[in-house]
């Protein structure tokens, strides 16, 4: 199947074409007829599958087809960072290029003028995180009463960063009358229960189960010392000719020591964090896009809106602590249809993240018995806690 079969008119597939699009991804194929069809979409599909074009192209028709269009916002896409949400509303503007739609973006962590003129201006659809949007309402600058479209994009990804609460704030605030499109890559309950409330008889696309992993993404493990971390890390940067890799670490700290630590090493690589401005943040991911830099190293949260379609390795410096974590990290390489490569390092407390993980997966990652930072035999792990985050309790380890 090819884009031309999905009856998409002449704007939008002039883009497209322009774009270098010419065949949908599965979530595409299924999802933009339902769109386009005025129902509501329940989507479940792992990172990497390319679901934001599989609301905004149909979206950008549908209002492209209204002749009269009424002042006010039509379509509000909400979404839990801001580099995902700078990444939609790029993805709106590629897409509908060739059409009179006009279109915003909002976030908290800067100042709000440029955001507040545009939406003076006028705008049919804007992109928001959770806090600005909620802000930005209270001081009467957002009117939803026109709302045709409501997307809720990363929903599970909304849940783990606290924002439900907000979320639910903002749908109160919607037309009862609307269409609904809600995406997330997992489904669990609590983010069944928020999709049951918010949709109406809708189509249900789930195009990889949540729990499988890109076929195509080389998995191998490294058993280390924590303090051999960075010397693996160079060592495999050097010795496998990394191209480009994303570095995934715990915490902010163990991202800007990495970093730090590469740099010294002579490797050019940055950091995005939620402690980084937001300038430096879309510095360094562009930088990184550009090729100026090898290593990008990144906390999950800061990660979610990155889009690499050449991205060649991704490293589990750290193991998450969440085993679905696992999946998203590495979808971010092996993508359209480029192979990828995987490598996670776990130290002796990290055994655990690890068992889960590979429960999750129902496979058992291959593992590179000879390297130079093998682990000291007879470590023990140090006993762990837990620490209540947000509604889910996590293990965290004891620190001195």
């Amino acid at each position: 199947m090819s884009f031309k079969n999905l009856n998409l008119i002449e704007p939008v597939m002039k883009a497209l074409t322009a774009e270098g699009y010419t065949i949908p991804t599965p979530i595409q194929q299924q999802a933009i007829p339902y769109v386009l069809e005025g129902r509501d979409l329940q989507g479940c599909a792992q990172t990497g599958t390319g679901k934001t074009a599989a609301f905004a192209i149909p979206i950008i028709q549908l209002l492209d087809q209204q002749k009269q269009f009424k002042a006010g916002i039509k379509v509000l896409v909400l979404t839990p960072t801001r580099e995902l949400a700078i990444q939609i509303n790029e993805s709106f503007a590629a897409y509908g290029k060739y059409t009179n739609l006009r279109h915003t973006v909002i976030f908290g962590g800067v100042s709000q003028l440029h955001q507040t003129n545009a939406l003076r201006r006028g705008v049919d659809v804007l992109v928001a995180t959770p806090g600005r949007l909620l802000d930005l309402i209270n001081q009467g600058f957002i009117d939803l009463r026109q709302l045709n479209i409501f997307v809720l994009d990363e929903a599970d990804r909304m849940l783990d960063m606290g924002f439900i609460h907000d979320v639910k704030r903002v749908i109160e605030r919607l037309p009862a009358r609307r269409q609904t499109l809600f995406f997330s890559a997992t489904m669990p309950p609590e983010i069944q229960k928020l999709a049951k409330s918010l949709l109406t008889n809708p189509a249900k696309v789930e195009v990889t189960p949540p729990t499988s992993t890109v076929d195509k993404i080389e998995q191998s493990l490294y058993h280390t010392n924590k303090s051999d971390k960075p010397d693996l890390l160079l060592h495999l940067l050097n010795e496998k000719r990394v191209r480009t890799a994303l570095v995934f670490t715990r915490t902010k700290h163990g991202a800007d020591k990495v970093v730090k630590f590469l740099l010294r090493s002579n490797v050019k690589a940055a950091a995005i964090h939620g402690n980084k401005s937001q300038n430096a943040r879309q510095n360094a991911l562009n930088d990184f896009k550009n090729g100026h830099l090898k290593v990008l190293v990144a906390t999950d949260i800061a990660a979610r809106g990155i889009d690499i379609d050449e991205l060649t390795h991704v490293f589990n410096y750290d193991l998450p602590d969440v085993p679905e974590t696992y999946i998203h990290r590495i979808g971010r390489t092996g993508r359209a249809g480029h192979d990828g490569i995987a490598i996670a390092f776990c130290d002796v407390d990290e055994r655990t993240e690890l068992r889960d993980i590979e429960r999750l997966i129902s496979f058992r990652i291959p593992v590179i018995e000879k390297h130079p930072y093998l682990p000291i035999p007879g470590a023990v792990p140090q006993k762990k806690v837990p620490v209540q985050r947000g509604r889910n309790m996590q293990r965290r380890k004891m620190t001195a």
